[in-house]
């Protein structure tokens, strides 16, 4: 999804302008909440923390009169957007623009009129046919339905007065380098499976949907062990009833369905731009898909970043964090780094809205930086960098006025990214551990209690996101409940290549299996049920000398529950030998092609089985004195004498620490102090203090 015309290219991990690769360090202003006398005072203070980029909304409720007529600054001058951009140009700024038609920001009406939300065509409804509604500060909302031709020609309206003006500042006729398709776009947060939307163009959408993947009824029968005349007598699941494998395909069509409506709704509001002549890259921000309190499984349903960046140019997932949620912050950014194009965090938390539960403070905002840029993040928008209303304690208020501490740590670190020229430094990994899809959908499918949306964080600890309280435990003829069984692996493998000391990034298997070659090993687990593609990548994979580890059991069914045992096949006959660990047998190794597949068949002891499987596979490691440690490393490809190093304590206790890498380091400058570090026989020596991340700059 590169765009020549505009000279804006984003690719392998990279932004680039003209040919030159730029950094996307911004925050979130947004104009028309602060006075236009001010703008100049506050885009000067933002500049001057080192932000090269400024971010806004730009909110269709707000600049709508009534339907059709628009105030772009004639009534209302702190509306004047075109005047807003042209002040950040004057700066030598770059602007990213996110015009919506959804965009929240706190609004009452999440960024749109009240008579779209007003309008019954509009509403999306759940599975009992009633509308679905969005809990959310200060009113709750109906949510939208993306599937009626209505909601885009409603919006057509808003693009036809807005895309002129983003057209006009679009490079390389101004400094606006991309702009955000929507927002966040989860159902509006109805992420359970059957909390929305039933409404009848979206019914006619999962017909269509069915028809284009099963080809024809007869085919879809087969499937279903059903008697359809026509697409048009399937009514989607409403409830998880299933009892057996044969019934997984009926739900789990419903679940890529899901998934398919978003893609489809961003690729249609995307085009729309693009028919308006903004021509610079485009892209979406979903919301962070773990659910309250951080990840078990990976990245679920309904979000599918590889598929819809076959429509938009990259895809980020939203960070609002606190210190004790470390590992939460790890498995986004990594994810996103081993997924996407451009590894960029749309809304980055600076400050906090008034009715956050348990708000961090500024020493949380410095720790979650450094995670993020630890683990390999190469862009950011912090939301918000000015305050506002509904929105409390930025480094630069309303008034135009500072603090000072905020001020001094944003600042500082747009210095160590610009001094050490970041854009360039690639997080280094040989392993990618891809979260399943195919069983993320069955979870998915399985929950038995129907949330609704909610915006806010609920008292009672449960979510609309899938997990071990409202899943189905029926193990619907397999050997255990697939559904829930898959968290634990996924936990067990992330766990022994972190006890392990290897580098890895993350992604799922819907990822193209050519992305895969860049790594030495790949990780996923593997049930009695698999597609063909996925078993097909994975022998393709060891075939031309990667190591796969799989398990705990060979598939010997399609996700159709079809008979298919591709990835068993490519076992038979092959060299094998035990996988063993202190005198028993863990699993199995095959040889094959010019590399392995190994199946490890239980997970007692993750890091000594990780340990085991990949005895005769060099890869980039680290150790560390403590396990309690984290360590990343990062290099710039034309630079092989350099590396920077981030060490992580994400305790509330102090470490000593001693870490080495794989790689020999003769000296280490701590950067945020910018200090000396002690360095013994190729070993960093450093205390790390609670919740403490160091970044080293190490020569070899």
């Amino acid at each position: 999804m590169n765009n020549l015309a505009s000279g804006v290219t984003v690719g392998d991990r990279r932004f680039t302008v003209d040919g030159q690769d730029i950094a996307l360090y911004g925050g979130a202003v947004h104009y028309w909440r602060l006075e236009r006398e001010l703008w100049a005072d506050i885009l000067d203070k933002v500049k001057g923390m080192g932000f090269t980029t400024i971010s806004s909304y730009i909110p269709w409720e707000v600049h709508e009169i009534e339907r059709g007529k628009f105030d772009m600054g004639q009534i209302d001058p702190r509306k004047d957007i075109d005047a807003f951009l042209s002040m950040v140009e004057e700066r030598g700024m770059t602007a990213i623009a996110r015009p919506g038609p959804q965009i929240n920001s706190e609004l009452t009406w999440f960024g749109y009129p009240l008579r779209i939300l007003d309008d019954p065509e509009l509403q999306a409804l759940n599975g009992q046919g009633t509308k679905a509604v969005l809990t959310q500060a200060p009113r709750p909302i109906p949510a939208l339905t993306y599937a009626a031709d209505k909601f885009y020609e409603e919006t057509a309206l808003w693009y036809d007065a807005i895309m002129p003006i983003l057209a006009r500042h679009a490079h390389p006729r101004g400094g606006l380098m991309a702009a955000q398709v929507d927002n966040e776009m989860a159902f509006f947060f109805h992420v359970n499976a059957y909390a929305a939307d039933y409404s009848p163009a979206a019914l006619a959408g999962f017909q269509h949907f069915l028809a284009d993947r099963h080809e024809s009824v007869e085919r879809l029968n087969r499937v279903y062990g059903s008697d359809y005349k026509t697409f048009d007598e399937v009514d989607p699941p409403r409830r998880f009833e299933a009892t057996r494998r044969a019934d997984i395909p009926r739900y789990t069509d419903w679940i890529r369905y899901r998934e398919q409506y978003l893609i489809d709704a961003m690729a249609r509001l995307a085009d729309m731009m693009r028919e308006r002549d903004l021509n610079i890259p485009l892209f979406h921000n979903y919301p962070h898909p773990l659910g309250p309190g951080g990840a078990v499984s990976g990245f679920t349903t309904p979000f599918n970043l590889t598929g819809l960046e076959e429509k938009l140019a990259f895809v980020g997932f939203d960070i609002y964090s606190r210190k004790e949620l470390y590992e939460h912050v790890k498995t986004i950014v990594s994810y996103v780094v081993g997924t996407s194009r451009f590894p960029y965090i749309p809304e980055f938390i600076a400050g906090v809205w008034p009715w956050y539960l348990g708000p961090g403070g500024l020493d949380d905002e410095e720790f979650v930086t450094k995670a993020a840029l630890m683990h390999g993040i190469k862009g950011f928008s912090r939301y918000m960098i000015v305050e506002r209303n509904r929105w409390l304690d930025s480094p630069v208020r309303r008034d135009a006025m500072v603090r000072d501490e905020h001020y001094a740590m944003f600042r500082r670190v747009n210095e160590i990214l610009t001094a050490q020229q970041f854009v360039d430094q690639r997080r280094q990994a040989d392993v990618l551990l891809l979260a399943n899809r195919e069983y993320d959908r069955l979870e998915a499918a399985s929950v038995l209690v129907s949330f609704p949306g909610d915006f806010l964080e609920t008292p009672s600890g449960f979510s609309e996101y899938p997990n071990f309280m409202t899943v189905s435990e029926d193990a619907l003829g397999f050997a255990q409940p697939i559904q829930t069984a898959k968290a634990e692996r996924f936990k067990r493998y992330y766990r022994g290549l972190a006890d392990s000391g290897i580098s890895f990034l993350l992604s799922d298997t819907g990822l193209a299996a050519e992305r895969w070659s860049a790594y030495r090993t790949v990780v996923t687990s593997t049930y009695e049920f698999l597609s063909e593609r996925v078993q097909r990548a994975l022998v393709e994979f060891a075939s031309t000398g990667g190591t796969a580890i799989i398990g705990p059991r060979l598939p010997e069914l399609d996700d159709e529950m079809q008979p298919n045992d591709t990835l068993a096949s490519a076992t038979r006959g092959a060299k094998s030998s035990p996988l063993e660990l202190g005198g028993r047998s863990v699993g199995t190794r095959w040889a094959v092609g010019s590399g392995a597949i190994v199946l490890i068949d239980d997970m007692a002891q993750p890091a000594a089985e990780i340990d085991a499987a990949l005895s005769d596979v060099a890869l980039l490691r680290f150790t560390r004195n403590d396990p309690r440690l984290d360590v990343t490393i990062h290099r710039a490809a034309a630079d092989a004498q350099h590396l920077i190093v981030f060490v992580a304590n994400p305790t509330d206790q102090p470490i000593d620490a001693e870490v080495r890498v794989s790689e020999h380091v003769a000296a280490a400058q701590e950067l945020w102090a910018d200090r000396t570090t002690e360095v013994r026989d190729g070993s960093i020596l450093d205390r790390l203090e609670p919740y403490t991340i160091k970044i080293y700059a190490c020569s070899r």
